[in-house]
């Protein structure tokens, strides 16, 4: 018997299907009469819509309609939502502007869509979108923060949220007794996730029901269901089906709320049959929402001996022109991990959202984890060098210790568990820092420079919120689990495998998997915050905890024992003290199959933390960077599935590469056009910028939840 179980290296089930072919990505999916959409996009970054002429668009053969604002408006469609709970530097609640799919009046972006054609096929739609003709209007351009015209009425300063948190006052008595301050201004620069597989959405409406149907990549298709039955279409949820199918990547990117997602459906109930838009390469990178894109002033205090004093970060994030749907999230979390794994006596930080005519921001891989980390290691190295004392023995000083676990940070968190000292420690060791000099010196006698950067990183995942999940074992010894994540490659279908199987003692070659779908299960939260495997994780498991307690009231039954005297293992009931007993199999045959579901609602976040190391040698003359060795210590508690950890923590790892070294969208300052719409000018890291990763563990288990796991995903 094939058993799968967790702790196992267990290699990806699902690779077999996705390598040859059987993949069922939006591409491969197609519905009866459908029509293909395209879009037409603002090629200014701000200008008044003086009108739209469609009649050139219309006259061409096989063009089904073209939809503009106006019609948007007066089929009394609404916003798209942001959720985020924030407030205005005067205290009141932030009311985030009014977000049309189409925008009649403005357009605020480069590639903003203002008007959808629908046509038979997609040559024709892309050819009819061309003759669309847009009378603009432009208004000066806000390319950076602090900039004007309002882009929204309601905020004239273009600030469109103030977040505090710490405590000035004794930061400011810190600061006055302080040996040494150091300050540093830093900008972490705007990227792009430009996943593997482009977006694209299906969306269809069955008359006779009065339901939408949706498929495409999202990251939590029970929430979009809700939030495009309550803030657009003003319809009950249970008219909503979601469905995601295979998904190449994300990174964040398919959690926003995006208007093509909303505007399929709605084209597919105004002409009576399924419309598809897949977006091309180019189209995608002026389109998607982006990431990062922060600018911070951070200052810290030490005493003579290096021991921090107080910290003081002033954020101002960039939120693009419209709000996504969690659109300040990121930098709300940067808000509350800027304590880090350090011990900061005092602290004031402040996070100013700003909006400016570029792409809407949402979170993106580690969603302010990474620019926390970034903030305060730069800090770190500059006060080294400012000081003379050295960077490694201040971040060992100044490390939060075991003994104060649980360390409740001031910035509204509170760390259930770490060993950030051992982590650090063994990431040293692994990198051998202690004769990096020696590398050093024969660097220079080639003429290169060497350096290397130590970086202790920690996350807030898997905040609070819930998931469903269902398991369904028939007489013949299949099983069925559906859960309410919705994998985009991260290898979640051998993961449920070896929680299902481990518990159930039976072959992963019987079960299969069904998740994406908001008609699968009872509750979905989806796949976001690297939250899968602890609500998902546990949600399956209580699941398997309920198919066990159901079998073993039947096998008393059946073996005529007390319940107490039943015992389960390696998918048997046995009387205790006996060889009697019956397989689970047998019980589920008996009683025509067993089938439960279970939720799971997380009541705290987790906070996965490591240390890595990355020594680089530079050519002076040609100014070209080679990764001479990477180390990542990593405590994501127990783990599940090793070799699925070392592929997210590589991953992440290159993705971190690319944004240092390459990654940077770019925008014109005085027309706001992005100068790096294509693959020519935005360069994404390849096999040949990376080393071999050399990867190490130290897991502390966290008992916030029964499996001890924590998020791994943000790598």
């Amino acid at each position: 018997m094939s058993v799968f179980a967790p702790g196992e290296s267990v290699p990806r089930s699902e690779d077999q299907r996705l390598l040859t072919g059987g993949g069922a990505f939006l591409d491969d999916c197609n519905a009866e009469g459908q029509a293909q959409a395209a879009f037409v996009r603002s090629p200014h970054a701000h200008a008044d819509i003086v009108s739209i002429d469609p009649a050139a668009a219309l006259a061409l053969p096989g063009v089904l309609a073209v939809l503009t604002g106006a019609d948007y408006r007066a089929d009394g469609l609404g916003g798209l939502p942001c959720y985020d709970k924030c407030r205005r530097r005067d205290g009141t609640p932030m009311e985030a502007p009014f977000h049309p799919a189409l925008p009649a009046d403005r357009a605020r972006f480069v590639g903003e869509p203002l008007a959808m054609v629908v046509a038979e096929t997609v040559a024709i739609a892309r050819d009819a979108a061309e003759r669309v003709v847009i009378d603009y209007a432009p208004v000066p351009v806000v390319p950076g923060s602090g900039a004007s015209p309002a882009i929204h009425e309601a905020f004239a300063d273009n600030e469109t949220f103030f977040a505090v948190a710490g405590d000035s006052a004794a930061t400011d008595v810190a600061f006055a007794a302080a040996r040494h301050v150091v300050e540093q201004t830093l900008h972490n620069q705007r990227v792009t996730a430009n996943t593997m597989e482009p977006r694209g959405y299906l969306g269809s409406f069955d008359e006779a029901t009065g339901r939408f149907t949706l498929r495409g990549g999202v990251h939590s298709p029970h929430a979009l269901c809700g939030q495009l039955a309550r803030d657009v279409f003003h319809l009950p949820e249970d008219r909503f089906r979601v469905v995601t199918g295979d998904v190449g990547g994300s990174f964040g990117m398919r959690g926003a709320v995006y208007p093509e997602l909303a505007l399929v459906l709605w084209a597919a109930r105004r002409l009576g049959r399924p419309v598809k838009w897949v977006a091309s390469r180019s189209e995608g990178l002026i389109g998607d929402d982006q990431g990062r894109d922060m600018t911070s002033q951070a200052t810290l205090a030490l005493d003579e001996d290096g021991n921090f004093l107080a910290l003081r970060v002033l954020v101002t994030a960039n939120m693009g022109a419209w709000l996504g749907v969690k659109g300040p999230r990121s930098s709300l979390n940067t808000l509350n991990l800027l304590s880090g794994v350090y011990r900061f006596p005092a602290k004031d930080i402040s996070v100013a959202g700003v909006f400016t005519n570029t792409n809407p921001t949402s979170p993106y891989r580690g969603a302010g984890g990474p620019e926390a980390a970034y903030i305060l290691e730069r800090l770190i190295d500059k006060v080294a060098r400012e000081t003379g004392l050295d960077r490694i023995s201040l971040r060992r000083r100044n490390l939060i210790g075991e003994a104060a676990m649980p360390y409740d940070t001031g910035l509204g968190l509170v760390y259930d568990s770490g060993a950030f000292g051992a982590v650090m420690e063994k990431a040293l060791a692994l990198a051998d820092v202690d004769t990096f000099e020696r590398r050093r010196s024969e660097s220079r006698a080639r003429h290169r420079l060497r350096g290397l950067a130590v970086c202790n990183a920690i996350e807030q995942t898997a905040r609070p919120s819930k998931e469903g999940a269902s398991i369904e074992l028939d007489g013949a010894g299949r099983i069925t689990v559906r859960i309410g994540t919705a994998s985009q490659g991260q290898g979640h279908e051998t993961l449920w495998k070896q929680l299902v199987c481990g518990a159930l003692g039976l072959s992963s070659d019987c079960v299969e998997v069904r998740d994406g779908d908001s008609d699968g299960t009872i509750s979905g939260g989806g796949t976001f915050n690297s939250r899968s495997a602890v609500c998902g994780g546990m949600a399956v498991r209580n699941a398997a905890e309920k198919i066990i307690a159901r079998g073993r009231e039947l096998a008393a039954d059946r073996l005529e024992a007390a319940l107490a005297d039943i015992e389960f293992s390696d998918g048997c009931f046995v009387i205790a003290g006996t060889d009697r007993a019956i397989s689970l199999v047998d019980i589920a045959a008996s009683a025509g199959g067993l089938s439960e579901e279970a939720e799971y609602s997380s009541e705290s976040p987790t906070f996965p933390n490591g240390t890595h190391i990355c020594e680089v040698e530079i050519d002076g003359e040609s100014g070209r960077v080679e990764i001479m060795s990477y180390v990542a210590v990593d405590d994501v508690g127990v783990e599940l599935n090793p070799l699925l950890l070392a592929g997210q923590i590589h991953g992440g790892v290159a993705q971190g590469i690319g944004q240092a070294l390459m990654e940077a969208v770019v925008f014109d300052p005085a027309s706001g056009q992005n100068l790096t719409g294509s693959l020519m000018d935005y360069a994404m890291p390849r096999a040949d910028d990376v080393c071999s990763f050399h990867t190490g563990s130290h897991p502390v288990p966290t008992a916030l939840n029964a499996l001890g796991v924590k998020g791994a995903g943000e790598a």
